[in-house]
């Protein structure tokens, strides 16, 4: 499984090449997981109705994992690893957590989020 973060989502949702492809891909594979503060920041960015029913729909047709405590382990994590002030912050913190207590891969442009995490957590895709 992977976790597509807001970036690729923002990416997608616009139909950007390389990524929209890609991601298709992924999504026609059903590998991609649902994360509840990703699609929460797409929420936020929507401007019209139907932006924020597209994003509902994947939203509601998208895997999920149980995120329960998940949040007190990010600060925790983001605490031991003084993420604050390396400029990765509480939901990034989150995304690091989550991938590695489900032991999934990362896909994101995000750079600093990128140099918190070990190659095997990053997903790479062929192009």
């Amino acid at each position: 499984m992977i976790l597509a973060d807001t970036s690729i989502w923002i990416e997608y949702l616009k139909t950007k090449p390389p990524v929209f492809a890609l991601l298709q891909g992924q999504l026609e594979q059903q590998n991609i997981v649902g994360v509840e503060c990703v699609f929460g920041e797409l929420l936020q960015g929507t401007k019209i109705l139907r932006e924020r029913e597209t994003v509902l729909r994947y939203w509601h047709n998208l895997p999920k994992r149980d995120e329960q405590g998940l949040c007190l382990e990010a600060g925790a994590l983001s605490q031991e690893h003084n993420y604050l002030s390396k400029g990765i912050g509480l939901i990034d913190s989150f995304l690091i957590a989550f991938i590695r207590k489900y032991h999934v891969q990362i896909w994101t442009l995000d750079k600093k989020l990128l140099s918190a995490l070990g190659a095997n957590e990053i997903f790479t895709p062929p192009i």
